[in-house]
């Protein structure tokens, strides 16, 4: 089925609608808020929450200087 449906000049139009693959909710892929996979989840929560992260949050993401890294490394005990 395709066209515009519901009120309005435009209405919505089907072929816009997407399921999201974490929670099945019908959504427009073009009004997600989900940052890099509009056409996968329907808001950036489902995509943080499937993933574990945003790619959004991804691509910003810089390495560890050695000074971040060595502080972050558990000391391990003298037996």
């Amino acid at each position: 089925m395709s066209g515009a449906i519901g009120p309005g000049s435009e209405g919505m139009n089907l072929e816009h609608i997407k399921t999201c693959v974490r929670c099945g909710l019908r959504y427009d892929w073009r009004r997600s808020s989900s940052d890099s996979l509009k056409m996968t989840y329907c808001s950036h929560l489902c995509e943080a929450a499937d993933l574990g992260f945003t790619l959004e949050a991804l691509l910003h993401a810089r390495p560890l200087t050695s000074t971040e890294a060595e502080a972050s490394e558990p000391e391990t005990a003298a037996i």
